[in-house]
């Protein structure tokens, strides 16, 4: 069969995956089915849980990037087969070889020899017709005949061949470049390297100086199979800086025994010796070389990828974070010399006024400060503060708490994030939301928001600046930007998002919609009023059915002219909830929400052909608390009022504080003096644990006691272990 005739094992493919995730082929078959109809992960796996018997987001993620790696090995596969195919070289074996091939990294061993090269030695010596003398060296059949008289006819000091050591040493470039390429040994080095190889980090020349930061990498040796993501991509951070030379080693002792054996065979051959010694050439000037690359791909690919789950979970617990709800806040971003501004925004989100006061050095303007912010209070109903936590934040914060007290109002103060407010506020996002402020105002309305709706706030920022990821900059950006698209938009589906105060950048990420129908909807929203059901959103411009379908079980409207609008129930399913209502003999607006009644109704009573009982069970779950907010309830840290600056903590004080980022080796946490506390691994529990996430995750507040701080370098150790 020619190679272009080769054909996509679909039942295979999904064989495999399944085996992978513990599912049934079928379940793979009908996700891939759904996701190639155009169907996002989050629709999926709420609306079509018949189709994939209940497969959720995680293994809906684990099947598309699956099927994609799958249909890349083919299309590989393909064009591989083709070319060896147009050479004239494929065989029947060859061509079998290549269809069972499972991974990319041994199809191009395979695909090596046949691979257009660049001039090489052995090039050179195929050039100049020594070719057939490494045949006879391959070969390896005793000669009985003398070494001179089977190396002089390839004597031609006309093509560069001026004696007979030239001739041997020309054929066993060939022969050594011929062993380098053979899949078997390659595959068998590379496995031997990632068990017992090392990876090893050194000062390039001249660069001790400058290698303070890269201080324990500076002549380190750490084991290929054994080494944390973590610790690889900070030698490869010094790498890719010009301090480090990072390569992977393996001992010879162990390799080089076991390639002599498989490569040369007779003993009794004249050449035995050279070829011995071609052995060596072979894995020290070809094979490592290839070796070391392979492996620190695969080394960087795993890192990467554990970093990027990294990011990946502490970015979905900061999205996830409790909100403090629709209540009329003030956000502050503190500063010294050009004072604190202030941004007063409704429960809504929407922006009222601002101002800026001078309670801080230099101005320390503490009376006039306080008759401001008393009358945005009294003028707006202020019920929540919101403080970035930058420079003069505890200052800031201090005098927020003084007020407080002093006038006993009901108020709470929250201390929260600027993490890529700076960048949001500069943003061409910020300018079209607020064109008439300045950036510092809109850096200060960005910060109320984090504390109203932390999610409808951060989807407005690039995640990457956010500051929950590790070594972010270093990882493969693509599957960074895909792995944190698909958090956010797991996120936003997850909580859902009202239709009528939603701006462009949320409405952007929920299922189906996409930037520009994000602002056809809002320019709808605008023209024409507030959304009064979910049907209207048919009229608005390039919104067809499919994006309908994928988008409106995720959008809620409150006080709309339907109940379910403002719930998870897709409107697909309004007609089964018609059916529920009448069998209790209600209308559907008195069993949204009444829980008693919702009990009351048997799922299978309601199950069909189109709504199986999964799909059933996951209304009445909604009937019963419809548009329930999946975020738990809203808590905020308090810092410890004398501890402002790192110089004001010692050995022994027990804080509290709050996560802010979570990685392989431990956890950071605040404790609001400017500078993050390390809390290791180790400092966690006073048993076993393998990683930090089973402890703590962003936003937890935590209770830590204070082991070591070294001001100078700006570190501090903590342990929750009392």
């Amino acid at each position: 069969m020619p190679a272009k005739e080769i054909e996509w094992n679909a039942q295979a493919v999904f064989e495999a995956i399944a085996a992978g995730l513990g599912c049934k082929p079928k379940q793979v078959a009908a996700a891939v089915e759904l996701l190639d109809a155009g169907n996002t992960i989050p629709f999926i796996a709420r609306y079509r849980k018949e189709a994939t018997q209940g497969l959720d987001e995680i293994a809906l993620r684990a099947i598309e990037d699956g099927i994609e790696k799958a249909r890349e090995l083919f299309a590989r596969k393909t064009t591989v087969l083709k070319t060896i195919d147009e050479q004239g070289l494929l065989t029947e074996a060859l061509r079998n070889q290549i269809l069972q091939c499972d991974d990319l990294q041994t199809l191009e061993a395979i695909y090596l020899p046949f691979k257009p090269k660049r001039r090489t030695r052995a090039t050179i010596a195929r050039e100049r017709g020594l070719q057939p003398l490494a045949d006879i060296l391959l070969t390896q059949a005793k000669l009985g005949r003398s070494r001179s008289d089977v190396l002089k006819p390839y004597v031609k000091p006309e093509a560069e061949v001026p004696d007979e050591a030239a001739a041997l040493q020309g054929a066993l470039d060939i022969v050594a470049e011929t062993w380098s390429e053979d899949v078997e040994t390659r595959v068998w080095l590379n496995q031997q390297s990632m068990q017992y190889g090392k990876v090893v980090s050194q000062v390039k020349r001249g660069k001790k100086d400058e290698a303070d930061k890269f201080e324990m990498y500076v002549d380190h040796s750490e084991s290929v199979a054994r080494i944390p993501s973590h610790r690889y991509l900070a030698m490869k951070r010094g790498e890719s800086e010009g301090i480090l030379r990072v390569g992977v080693e393996i001992e010879p002792d162990r390799v080089i025994g076991p390639m002599r054996t498989h490569f040369v065979k007779n003993p009794q051959f004249e050449f035995q010796t050279d070829l011995l010694k071609t052995v060596d050439d072979c894995f020290e000037r070809l094979l490592m070389p290839a070796v070391e690359s392979t492996v620190s791909q695969t080394l960087k690919e795993r890192a990467d990828e554990e970093a990027i789950a990294v990011f990946g979970r502490n970015l979905r617990e900061l999205l996830m974070a409790p909100p403090a709800g629709p209540k009329v806040t003030l956000g502050v971003d503190p500063g010294f010399r050009t004072g604190c501004k202030l941004a007063v925004v409704d429960g809504t989100g929407k922006y009222l006024t601002h101002a800026t006061i001078f309670p801080t050095p230099p101005q320390n303007e503490t009376a006039k400060a306080t008759q401001t912010v008393l009358e945005l209070i009294r003028k707006y109903g202020i019920e929540l503060i919101a403080i970035g936590n930058g420079t003069a934040s505890r200052e800031t914060d201090s005098f927020f708490g003084t007020l407080i007290r002093d006038h006993s109002l009901p108020i709470t103060k929250v201390m929260v994030s600027e993490s890529g407010a700076s960048i949001y506020s500069a943003s061409e996002l910020a300018s079209h939301e607020y064109p008439d402020l300045d950036v510092t105002i809109r850096g200060a309305i960005s910060i109320a928001h984090r504390l109203q709706d932390p999610l409808a706030e951060l989807v407005k920022t690039d995640p990457k600046t956010i500051g929950v990821g590790q070594y972010q900059h270093d990882v493969n950006q693509l599957q960074l930007r895909k792995c944190l698209e698909r958090e956010v938009e797991s996120c936003v589906n997850s909580v859902g998002v009202d239709l009528n105060t939603a701006s462009a950048a949320l409405l952007t990420h929920v299922s189906g919609i996409g930037p520009k129908l994000a602002e056809s909807i809002v320019r709808f929203r605008d023209e024409c009023g507030s959304f009064k059901s979910r049907k209207q959103l048919t009229k608005v411009p390039k919104l067809g059915a499919k994006a309908f379908e994928q988008s409106a079980g995720f959008l809620r409207i409150r006080n709309g002219e339907h109940a379910l609008d403002n719930s998870a129930v897709h409107p697909e399913s309004y007609p089964v909830v018609e059916k529920m209502a009448k069998s209790l003999n209600v209308q559907v607006d008195a069993l949204v929400g009444n829980a008693t009644l919702a009990q009351k109704l048997n799922p299978l009573s309601f199950a069909d052909e189109q709504f199986g009982s999964l799909t059933i069970a996951d209304i009445i779950q909604e009937l019963a608390k419809p548009g329930r907010d999946p975020r738990s309830e809203f808590k905020s840290v308090r810092f410890n009022e004398s501890v402002k600056e790192i110089n004001d903590l010692k050995q022994g004080m027990v804080l509290e504080g709050v996560v802010t980022n979570v990685t392989h080796f431990g956890a950071f946490v605040d404790l609001g003096v400017h500078q993050d506390a390390l809390l290791h691994i180790s400092q966690m529990s006073h048993t076993y644990i393998k990683d930090p996430s089973e402890v703590v995750s962003v936003g937890t507040v935590v209770r830590v006691k204070v082991l070591e701080v070294d001001a100078q370098r700006k570190r501090i150790s903590v342990t929750l272990k009392m």
